[in-house]
């Protein structure tokens, strides 16, 4: 399996395969065009990663909560589904203890605490459920980053992209050669070491 990158993007038939794997009960509906897809970023404030945007163009697969429904879907899920990677991260702060290094010093008070940690929170990257609990990047500018799997702090990769995580989570998993190098992730790669 290539990973994907800029020379080796998702085509529109990986997509379809990709698709193919999903249980007989993931309903896949028509895929959204450019404009459906646009209006999502500019309704939601964030750009779909270039392989995420192929892959929604060729299908769009729903069914239950797992699926973020971007064409039908109820707006509050949708608001609670793009902000549950900073819901989580906050919920382990006032609750865990968790603090990140570059934000020391903690301030002694929790709810200070929260207020700063929500001022750094604001300026890292959005990551866009794609299913269930797991992200992806969203940037236009970048390819091939992984998929994580994102429960407060709790986070792990799920995929080393999102071809890799397809075939662990609906498919038979191929293993990652050890000489992988995940690509990183502003912010959220220091929770996978």
């Amino acid at each position: 399996m290539t990973p994907i990158s800029p020379e080796n993007p998702l085509t529109s038939e990986d997509a379809q395969a990709l698709l193919a794997m999903l249980p007989t009960r993931v309903e896949i509906k028509r895929g959204m065009s450019e404009r459906e897809l646009n209006q999502v970023e500019e309704r939601w404030g964030f750009r779909f990663a270039p392989e995420h945007r192929t892959l929604l163009g060729a299908g769009l697969p729903t069914g239950g909560r797992s699926w973020p429904d971007w064409r039908d879907g109820d707006a509050e899920e949708l608001t609670e589904r793009l902000a549950w990677p900073f819901d989580g991260v906050l919920f382990d702060v006032e609750h865990n203890g968790f603090w990140h290094p570059e934000w020391d010093p903690r301030p002694a008070g929790t709810q200070d605490a929260l207020e700063v940690a929500r001022i750094y929170l604001a300026k890292v990257p959005v990551m866009v459920p794609i299913y269930s609990h797991r992200c992806l990047l969203a940037d236009p500018n970048r390819t091939g980053t992984p998929v994580l799997s994102m429960y407060q702090t709790d986070i792990i990769c799920y995929g080393t992209d999102l071809v890799d995580y397809f075939h662990h989570e609906f498919g038979r998993p191929v293993p990652t050669p050890e000489s992988h190098q995940y690509a990183a992730i502003p912010f959220w790669s220091y929770f996978l070491d």
